[in-house]
């Protein structure tokens, strides 16, 4: 974060990398992959990714920040604030939302709380990371803040996008309208638009996922994007010895099959329609030939009862069972109900041991980690002609590509890669070595690293600290938007201005607007409002402190970060119905235009021409009438916890008060908000969340409520999310 004060020097510590990956359950040992659409490959990917990490001598420590999770119904490791999964690597666990174990798609609501916790735990560590690394656009949207506070690069990771998903869907013939219900992609998509342009670097698995997937964004940059594929742990995933005895899960596969050494067909994945489960049903059910010679070995997961899963995961075993039956397979397939982390290395052995394939006929695969586990165990591959497969084949020669909705072609290919017994044995050779080759977690580290370090060039992150003001000795501050918040009533505006006065030098006050800064001293002269200890002023882009109006010139520093504001009015130049505003409403860090919209471009074509530019910055539209231009790490809610981290006041320490849209960043996460009873309707969704008051009194009456209603004068009172 800009500020006064660096980090240690990074010859003593070494790189403190920080990993977000958000959703799921995430822990260190028996890793619950395919339990459910949250947990599977991207959990392995970045537990993976941060014990390898941690190994190399140029990383000091490497945190791995997930959801807390505090529910009967999932083992108590996933309550555990911390894990040290190996040195120099620790899982850290923060509070987001309720604390029960919630789905990806409803988790949006509470990633602001999840930002303020993890700004508090890189206070607590005292050390700046030099990059965060996000997966998953959830972990982007956290992400993207983050490193925007702390003034430090951004990395990202993709694992699957939501342009891509919807149109998957689409083609599938869903309604947009359900889409959207389902899973929320609208927000997903513009949360991967904003990510992909505060990031310094993207990492992707394979080229197709950079030409062909990333290709869909507003805000695709190639020069941005490095093709980094996952590595395998290879102490894990290697071919078994001729003697060696029959591991514990074969019983469990076993007991299904009339013949069990006939070679083994294995598909391992979680039951999800894209996996493409029942077309792999058919083509083996169909193919008399293809069953008599091999088994078939489906692993989708893990169930109790079926009826208990979720809709999805029923429908496709639903599906398989019927199938089954359908094609009288019963001694022919395998589907056990439970398997465990370390039984998976064993039934890539005994796919290999019965001289068997694995197959992945997945709809889209953006890598497919069980491929190179698979091809690293000497077991070769019949893999979708989509995504991740096409890379991996083409860097092991250990396989053949499928079309996954082609099901004769598809049983076709499985009986010649199966009888094919010389062609069978270079596979298996060529799988060992290329994994050795492309795909291991130390070479993985490699580039990475040398990717790291061009983005951290000439970069120092920093924790600020305090400078000469009041506001060190203040352990609470109120801080208030303008107008039809603090101003509107000047009996409620001068009750208010008593309490906080009359609390004593430990409460600081402070405004933060829209309005420029000489229009925010005009005001408040106007109202007799005293100046306050803290100024946030047009649109978060100023910070200005107390009677001698000190500007925050760290904060200026911090947000200059991609502002091109001569290239921003040149590309806006000559697009109708915008029209710049005079040069006294124009700031350094602030583009204003007056609109009109009869004739002006919607806000989505004029965001989406900035992207392809590689332009980047926030586009506030009010009233219908005016447009500000900010850059993108400016804005009310990212100053104020600037000055938080700053000036060392825990969320928990500010009350923050607003009434229109504007505000719903500031009012957002772990501090005490206050929306005051004359608000605009586009702040009604936030209704329900615990640490938001809906006063019912309007302007400073409803902030004096709010106050009121917080004891934040006194003892404090801090609502808690509900456990259920």
């Amino acid at each position: 974060m800009a500020g006064d004060m660096p980090t240690a020097p990074q010859h003593k510590h070494g790189l403190y990398i920080v990993l977000i990956s958000v959703h799921g359950l995430i822990r260190g040992h028996d890793l619950e992959l395919g339990r459910d659409a949250d947990t599977g490959g991207q959990s392995q990917y970045v537990v993976e990714l941060a014990r390898a990490l941690a190994e190399h001598p140029e990383v000091w420590q490497v945190d791995l920040l997930t959801r807390q999770v505090c529910d009967p119904k999932v083992d108590a490791d996933y309550a555990e604030p911390h894990e040290t999964i190996a040195p120099g690597a620790h899982i850290v666990r923060l509070p987001c939302g309720p604390r029960r174990y919630l789905r990806k798609e409803v988790l949006w609501p509470h990633l602001d709380g999840f930002i303020d916790n993890a700004l508090q735990h890189v206070r607590r560590v005292g050390h700046a990371p030099d990059v965060v690394h996000s997966h998953y656009a959830d972990a982007g949207y956290v992400g993207s803040r983050l490193a925007q506070l702390l003034g430090v690069p951004l990395i990202h990771t993709g694992h699957s996008l939501g342009r891509v998903k919807r149109q998957r869907l689409l083609d599938n013939g869903l309604r947009e309208a359900s889409i959207e219900s389902q899973y929320n992609l609208a927000q997903r998509i513009e949360a991967e638009e904003i990510t992909l342009g505060n990031a310094s670097l993207v990492v992707a698995s394979t080229s197709q996922e950079v030409e062909q997937q990333y290709s869909q964004y507003e805000n695709y940059h190639p020069k941005r994007m490095v093709v980094i594929p996952p590595g395998v742990d290879l102490e894990r995933f290697h071919p078994g010895k001729r003697n060696d005895p029959l591991p514990p899960i074969a019983n469990a596969v076993f007991r299904f099959l009339h013949s069990p050494k006939k070679p083994i067909i294995l598909a391992l994945s979680r039951p999800d329609e894209r996996k493409n489960i029942a077309t792999l049903i058919r083509a083996y059910g169909e193919h008399s030939d293809l069953r008599e010679y091999a088994n078939l070995v489906v692993v989708a997961g893990n169930r109790d009862i079926i009826q208990s899963l979720d809709k999805g995961a029923r429908a496709v075993l639903t599906e398989l069972l019927l199938l089954i039956d359908r094609y009288d397979l019963y001694g022919h397939i395998a589907y056990p109900k439970h398997h465990g982390t370390n039984d998976v290395p064993d039934l890539y052995r005994l796919a290999a041991r019965t001289r068997g394939v694995f197959i992945n006929p997945a709809l889209t695969e953006p890598f497919g980690l069980t491929l190179i586990e698979a091809a690293a165990s000497g077991v070769p591959l019949v893999a979708t002609e989509d995504g991740g497969p096409c890379d991996i084949i083409a860097h092991c020669k250990n396989g053949v590509l499928i079309d996954p909705l082609d099901a004769d072609a598809m049983g076709a290919v499985l009986f010649d890669a199966v009888s094919a017994r010389t062609r069978w044995n270079n596979w298996s050779k060529n799988g060992l070595k290329g994994t050795a080759a492309h795909y291991t977690w130390a070479g993985h580290v490699r580039t990475y690293l040398r990717e790291v370090r061009k983005v951290c060039k000439g970069r120092r992150p920093r924790i600020a600290a305090p400078s000469k003001n009041r506001l060190p000795s203040v352990g609470r501050l109120v801080v208030c938007d303008i107008d039809n918040t603090l101003i509107g009533d000047r009996e409620g505006l001068r009750v208010l201005l008593d309490n906080i006065e009359g609390s004593g030098d430990g409460v600081g006050f402070g405004v933060a607007t829209g309005r420029s800064l000489e229009s925010t001293l005009k005001v408040l002269k106007e109202w007799k409002v005293p100046r306050p200890d803290i100024l946030i002023t047009s649109v978060g882009s100023e910070i200005h402190y107390g009677h001698g109006l000190v500007e925050d010139t760290g904060w200026q520093r911090h947000i200059d970060y991609r502002w091109k504001p001569h290239a921003l009015r040149e590309a806006l130049k000559g697009i109708p119905g915008l029209r710049l505003q005079p040069k006294i409403d124009q700031r350094r860090f602030k583009l204003s235009y007056f609109v009109d919209r009869t004739r002006c471009p919607s806000m989505r074509e004029i965001r989406r021409h900035l992207r392809h530019l590689d332009l980047h910055s926030k586009l506030i539209y009010s009233h219908e009438a005016f447009l500000d231009l900010l850059p993108v790490r400016a804005s009310k809610g990212l100053a104020m916890r600037y000055l938080a981290m700053r000036w060392r006041v825990a969320p928990e320490d500010l009350l923050v008060a607003g009434d229109s849209g504007n505000d719903e960043e500031m009012l957002a996460g772990n501090t005490l908000g206050v929306v005051v009873g004359n608000y605009s309707r586009e702040l009604a969704r936030l209704r329900g969340r615990p640490r938001i008051y809906f006063a019912q009194a309007p302007c400073a009456r409803g902030v004096l409520e709010g106050i009121e209603y917080y004891d934040f004068l006194g003892k404090r009172r801090i609502p808690e999310e509900e456990i259920t």
